[in-house]
């Protein structure tokens, strides 16, 4: 066949044209695309292997609230179809062991309780299965026969005579528990977390464990007979962290009958997985009780009677999540987080032959497999989370969310950095370059700190460093000693010791991209939420390099939150009481260097938030207003820990925005 190479010639100019000016034509990211997109969540495969069941969350502006629909999608690809509607909210699906239905928890009206919905595949409208009068937190079918397993808080009176008109008046809350208080859950009390098991058709289910107990994370074994779950059995559950793996036998529940204890670890044991013949149990173990969340997450496994739990990842010293056997129960497979990424790994049962089987510039939170076929849900630094099949080392995209979106944004490029902190510590981060880049320039900063402090940058898809880098910033995300990827020794060095060691790493960060060339040394930020807003407070308590400043949810003056927020034990076990040992409290309480702040601050937070509370912000914002320095504090009302109502969010986005605008560009 003769080639006309003017043509050729010709459809290459067009080609090269058409990809240059489609390049141009895309814009920058806005606050409003940033609410445009969606958040897709858990995976489950079906038995037969044949479809993924997943949820995806979005915002409704108008209604002011985000709403979650749940979705299946042919494993081997095609178009997902939708199985909730679009007037309520629904999670947690989970597929019948015939594979004729899928189940999930939803209150279709605002005054309901959570239950169970069912929804056959075959066709038809989602019917409740659960008529429980205080509702549900979670529900499992059985593997074998057609029963489920529900995990269901026991009954105030008035939750069982609601029809009362006195039962529909506020009470007051009677507290005689140690650990009286949760974020997002309110003032607790003595009704607690417990099994039962129901069979379709029956309208009361059957109660499996009992006591002054909390017991959650429940699994069924590969024949149905029995179920491993967590909890803290001990005397005082408030005063420890020792949650255990345990096991009831189903078939003769009894009040009085005798509980088998599997782990006997002094310390937290969680995240239990049965092997496939029914014997072992593998989960996820703390090793050392003394450090608190800076300790490393093992894999573990132990006998399901009970015994010698071989710990296996004791060479790792990396945090592991998520075990799951495989089918010929000869490995484990599990999440492992190290060096600012999460990926899919595996060991033998014997604790040999680590593998990592997905690896690379990514961040998976989530998985499940069937028949050696994985699907994980696995986000990229440039892409949001998305679904994925993973089979004979070859990787292939099942979903496609929020391409719509971002096929139209100009992507900033994210590099990962290595440096000496100041006494010579290795450290890693990212450098987050603003899109149009040019390396000539010198561009306005922003030290972005994570939340945690035992947590990591990796390469998850972050909507405000995305929005940053739109408006021009070059965003710094470092991974301080603290952080979690790089070791216990790592993870450890800040204990008791807040506000030293992780301040040098993020200032030698800085530093670093100031040599770069990236960045103007008269023109930078720093901020956070949760940790990220309490390193915050250090670094403009230490230094007045700073020209603006955002300190979201942070902590100030220690010891007035003893008692005020929820983390009682934890801060008598890592700083003592407060009373007997007042100098650790105040040496690492940034409010008392409040008068050496100079950067202008916005102090943000929600006005319920117990995890760390408002009255941080109120206080460090009165000491700089008292002062005459500039500041200014934002509460949203209703909001705990983490903003929900979307025009919350996008309100903090905006105020971000502001901020820097006027102090720092």
């Amino acid at each position: 066949m003769r080639t006309n190479l003017k043509t050729t010639f010709t459809v290459l100019l067009c080609s090269i044209y058409c990809l240059v000016f489609a390049q141009q034509t895309k814009k920058a990211l806005t606050i409003e695309d940033i609410m445009k997109l969606k958040t897709i969540s858990e995976v489950q495969i079906s038995p037969d292997g044949k479809w993924v069941a997943y949820t995806v969350s979005e915002v409704d502006m108008k209604k002011d609230k985000s709403q979650t629909r749940i979705y299946s999608i042919p494993m081997n690809g095609g178009e997902p179809i939708a199985i909730t509607g679009i007037d309520y909210s629904a999670s947690q699906p989970r597929w019948s062991a015939d594979n004729k239905y899928l189940s999930f928890l939803a209150s279709k009206k605002e005054d309901e309780k959570t239950q169970v919905w069912i929804s056959n595949r075959m066709g038809g409208d989602a019917q409740v299965l659960t008529k429980i009068p205080q509702g549900l937190s979670s529900h499992e079918w059985s593997p074998v026969g057609n029963k489920l397993l529900l995990v269901i808080t026991d009954p105030k009176p008035e939750e069982l005579t609601a029809d009362k008109e006195d039962d529909k008046k506020a009470k007051p809350f009677v507290i005689d528990r140690r650990q009286f208080k949760q974020d997002y859950v309110g003032y607790l009390d003595r009704h607690r977390k417990h099994l039962y098991t129901l069979i379709p058709g029956d309208s009361i289910p059957t109660q499996l464990t009992w006591g002054d107990f909390d017991d959650s994370d429940p699994v069924w074994s590969p024949d149905g007979k029995k179920i491993a779950f967590v909890s803290n059995r001990t005397e005082d559950p408030d005063g420890n962290s020792n949650t255990d793996i345990w096991v009831v036998d189903t078939n003769n529940p009894d009040k009085d009958k005798k509980l088998t204890q599997v782990t006997n670890n002094p310390n937290s044991d969680n995240s239990p997985a049965w092997s496939p013949d029914g014997n072992h149990i593998a989960h996820i173990a703390i090793t050392d009780g003394t450090i608190l969340w800076y300790a490393t997450q093992h894999l573990a496994l132990a006998p399901a009677l009970g015994g010698k739990t071989e710990v296996l990842s004791e060479t790792i010293d990396r945090n592991i999540s998520k075990p799951k056997f495989s089918k010929d129960g000869k490995s484990i497979y599990f999440l492992l987080e190290e060096s600012g990424t999460s990926i899919l790994a595996s060991l033998n049962t014997d604790g040999q032959n680590l593998e990592r089987i997905i690896k690379g510039d990514v961040a998976i939170s989530n998985y499940d497999l069937h028949e050696g076929i994985f699907t994980v849900l696995m986000g990229k630094a440039n892409r949001t989370d998305n679904l994925y099949t993973f089979q004979k080392n070859q990787i292939s995209e099942l979903t496609h969310i929020n391409d719509d979106v971002l096929n139209e944004i100009k992507k900033p490029t994210i590099e990962k950095i290595n440096y000496k902190s100041l006494d010579g510590t290795d450290v890693q981060g990212f450098v987050v370059k603003p899109i149009d880049f040019d390396p000539a320039k010198k561009y306005p900063t922003v030290l972005w700190i994570h939340g945690g402090p035992t947590s990591q940058y990796d390469f998850s898809f972050n909507t405000t460093v995305q929005l940053y880098a739109a408006n021009g910033y070059v965003v710094l995300l470092i991974n301080p000693r603290g952080s979690t990827g790089y070791g216990q020794d790592f993870c450890k060095a800040i204990f008791a010791d807040w506000g030293n060691l992780d301040y040098q790493d993020v200032m030698a960060g800085v530093d670093y991209a100031i040599v770069q060339g990236y960045s103007n040394s008269d023109k930078l930020a720093v901020g956070g939420w949760s940790y990220g807003g309490i390193l915050t407070n250090y670094v403009i308590t230490k230094t007045s390099r700073f020209k603006a400043a955002l300190s979201g949810a942070s902590e100030a003056l220690f010891r007035a939150n003893y008692g005020h927020d929820h983390y009682q034990l934890t801060w008598e076990q890592e700083l003592g009481l407060p009373w007997e040992n007042a100098q650790a409290w105040e040496r690492i309480s940034p409010f008392n260097d409040v008068a050496k702040i100079t950067t202008p601050t916005l102090w943000m937070g929600g006005s319920d938030d117990w995890n760390v509370p408002i009255l941080n912000s109120e206080q460090m914002y009165l000491g700089m207003k008292r002062l005459g320095r500039e500041t200014q504090l934002v509460v949203y009302p209703d909001e705990y820990h983490g903003l929900k109502r979307p025009s919350f969010l996008k309100d903090r986005m905006e105020r971000y925005l502001d901020w820097l605008k006027k102090y720092v560009k």
